[in-house]
């Protein structure tokens, strides 16, 4: 048992890839909680999505994949906030439009390589046992720059998260907030890419959320058990991957996946089986 547990850490790969998806796992969760309470799980597939053109660019111009995603990530994200802060158009409505827009953009740019040597799986499905140190020092960075704003606006964004009228009677700049959390949530995305890709990431912010949404009504509380739950289905994952051989974003995925039916079905508060 002890030697089950011991052996894959053995390799560096392995002892990267464990820090790495624990890192994501725990930033996922954590800001996952506000996309649960706010009914944004498609802005996270959308913005996911979306980053495909800035990676497309990058990858032309030989610069940095995750950079070139970054910038096409936030600058969707601000288009979103951009367009439906009017209230011309609902949010959704925005998301639904610059998700297309951008999808077809990055899907127009990939058509024009004609190499076959354009891999870019690792970028849809994820590649965890291939970060390297530097990898993991951009990873590091980011989530310190995300949990740090979290963090420091943790009251505000609860306060325009369920109470709009209170947001509006401390003339909170409700607006200024709601772009912030936006850029938060692409660079949630951006850390994530290498651990479970474009095709899953929407699954990581959303699905540990939702299982600690089952077990507490209170924010920080949530925010706690989503991110137990994201650690949990981060390294459980990464060791099914390692003794079945399957892909490690996957494993991660169905875990959390599992984890969340479990709630669902036997949470003392909401489980549907709950005695």
């Amino acid at each position: 048992m002890i030697n089950w547990l011991v052996q894959p850490v053995t390799y560096e790969f392995m002892q990267r890839g464990l820090i790495a998806s624990i890192i994501v796992g725990i930033v996922c969760s954590i800001i996952g909680c506000y996309i649960v309470l706010r009914s944004m799980a498609f802005l996270g597939d959308a913005l996911a999505h979306a980053i495909l053109p800035g990676i497309a660019i990058a990858y032309l111009v030989g610069g940095n994949l995750m950079i070139g995603a970054l910038l096409a990530s936030v600058l969707v994200a601000l288009g979103i906030g951009f367009f439906s802060k009017s209230g011309t158009i609902r949010e959704d409505t925005a998301i639904g439009v610059l998700f297309s827009a951008a999808l077809a953009l990055g899907i127009a740019i990939i058509s024009t390589i004609r190499s076959y040597a354009v891999d870019l799986t690792h970028i849809l499905f994820g590649d965890v046992l291939g970060v390297g140190t530097s990898d993991l020092i951009q990873i590091s960075i980011l989530a310190v720059i995300i949990l740090g704003l979290v963090f420091i606006f943790y009251r505000p964004f609860k306060i325009i998260s369920f109470d709009p009228i209170l947001a509006n009677t401390l003339r909170l700049p409700a607006e200024g907030l709601r772009m912030l959390l936006l850029i938060l949530i692409s660079l949630t995305i951006v850390t994530s890419l290498q651990t479970v890709g474009i095709g899953l990431v929407a699954a990581m912010l959303v699905t540990p959320a939702a299982s600690a949404f089952l077990l507490t009504n209170r924010l920080s509380r949530m925010m706690f058990i989503s991110a137990v739950i994201g650690v949990i289905s981060s390294v459980l994952g990464l060791y099914v991957s390692y003794y079945i051989s399957i892909a490690s974003g996957s494993a991660i995925v169905l875990v959390s996946t599992l984890i969340f039916v479990i709630t669902f079905l036997f949470s003392p508060r909401k489980g549907i089986l709950r005695t």
